[in-house]
C-alpha cells in the first residue's frame, strides 16, 4: 500500500503533466474566495488574537510617542 501511495506522490510532481488554464485557475480562486467569505470571514476574531491586537496597538503608539 505505502507503494501505491508514493508512486502516485511522484505522478503528482510529475512535469510533464499538463497545467491547470487561466480560466480555470479564476474560477477555482473564485470558489475558494467564496467559501472563504461565507466561512472563516464571518467568524469573530478570537479574545486570545483581539488582546494580541490591542497590546500591539499600545506598543505601537509608545513607539510613536517616543520618536
Amino acid at each position: 500500500m505505502k507503494q501505491e501511495v508514493s508512486s502516485s506522490r511522484e505522478s503528482i510532481q510529475d512535469p510533464t503533466l499538463p497545467a491547470i488554464c487561466v480560466e480555470a485557475q479564476h474560477r477555482l480562486g473564485r470558489t475558494l474566495r467564496s467559501l472563504y467569505e461565507r466561512t472563516v470571514d464571518g467568524e469573530p476574531i478570537p479574545l486570545d488574537q483581539v488582546d494580541l491586537l490591542l497590546r500591539l496597538r499600545h506598543r505601537e503608539r509608545e513607539l510613536q510617542r517616543q520618536r
